[in-house]
């Protein structure tokens, strides 16, 4: 694949609340870096990387602005406000985006384990389909409920996969994606299904279950076992 530039959007405003701290997730510090800091370290060796945007709100803009110190000289990095949805903080960040990024790549702030080598695989499915997301096939039997918490169906698990980031796709298709939400008035999920829902088509990259999202107590625990275990091996 040759280095295509690409332009990485990281949606950094939610809280710690389900964590149960006072610090945002994406800023609680790991064995020498915010767990921010860490998520974007795995972008820096990827080829084709000039642009990192990051949104957040403005208490954390400073240390937000240090992810720098882990990306090359070359990469510009923009943070920016975010909203009151997950996808409106995307949507203000697709304005700040390099007009010469030919692809848009959006990761979850919390997610710091994603692998080099999924992030390509992804890249290369995304340019050459104009859209595609890392995923894993469900493990787990999954049951539709109704709000009386009776089982109304078992969907078979061959044709279920679970949606991780990042989602990549190319840069026009994403902003007319996220403009034709907005004036259908229509949220969605993730930003895949922002694209599903103007019509066009995703695929789906088989990525690795270690690339979680920390969002509960022990997810924390295992983030703090894996990053201070690794850097204490370097």
């Amino acid at each position: 694949m040759s280095k295509l530039p690409y332009a990485l959007i990281i949606p950094a405003a939610g809280s710690g609340q389900r964590i149960g701290g006072e610090i945002a997730k994406p800023f609680l510090r790991i064995a020498g870096k915010s767990i921010l800091g860490h998520t974007v370290s795995r972008f820096a060796a990827i080829d084709g990387l000039i642009q990192v945007i990051i949104a957040t709100t403005p208490d954390y803009f400073d240390e937000a602005h240090s992810v720098k110190n882990w990306l090359p000289e070359t990469v510009s990095v923009h943070v920016i406000e975010g909203g009151s949805e997950r996808q409106y903080s995307i949507h203000n960040a697709l304005q700040k985006a390099d007009k010469s990024a030919e692809l848009i790549v959006i990761h979850d702030a919390v997610r710091p384990f994603v692998s080099e080598n999924c992030v390509v695989q992804c890249l290369k499915k995304a340019n050459e389909s104009g859209a595609a997301i890392l995923g894993v096939p469900v493990k787990d039997t999954i049951k539709k409920v109704n709000d009386d918490g009776l089982i109304l169906e078992t969907p078979k698990r061959d044709m279920l996969w679970q949606a991780q980031t990042p989602q990549i796709f190319k840069q026009d298709l994403i902003r007319k994606a996220y403009e034709y939400a907005l004036h259908e008035d229509y949220l969605g999920t993730d930003d895949a299904s922002l694209v599903e829902f103007y019509g066009e088509r995703v695929f789906v990259v088989e990525g690795n279950q270690q690339n979680i999202k920390i969002t509960y107590p022990l997810d924390l625990q295992i983030t703090e076992i894996l990053l201070t275990d690794k850097q204490a091996n370097l």
